[in-house]
């Protein structure tokens, strides 16, 4: 399972967060989510690991305090999909007024 945790300190790691959540079961990933540009922690990250261990690390770490951070942790949700392009308003390009070209 696929948890998201959020409300991170800046200063929270990979491996800090791998120990965390070995207490509750087998880690397989732990991502640290940056930002593109700084490459500085964004404040939360995505951990997977088997689903008995996510269900009792959630229900346990849910609000506690790490890092000096109320921490908030669920199950991930799947990321909505992004429309490609900006789109031009459904207009069809014709300009302002509304009447047709015909």
């Amino acid at each position: 399972m696929k948890i998201y945790v959020g409300n991170l300190s800046f200063t929270t790691t990979q491996d800090t967060l791998e120990g965390l959540f070995s207490n509750y079961g087998t880690v397989n990933e732990v991502a640290v989510v940056t930002d593109r540009d700084t490459g500085r922690p964004r404040g939360f990250a995505f951990v997977t690991m088997d689903d008995e261990g996510a269900a009792k690390a959630i229900t346990e770490l849910n609000g506690k305090e790490f890092d000096g951070r109320s921490l908030n942790v669920n199950e991930a949700k799947p990321r909505e999909s992004r429309s490609g392009g900006g789109g031009g308003g459904g207009r069809g390009g014709y300009g302002r007024g509304g009447g047709s070209r015909y």
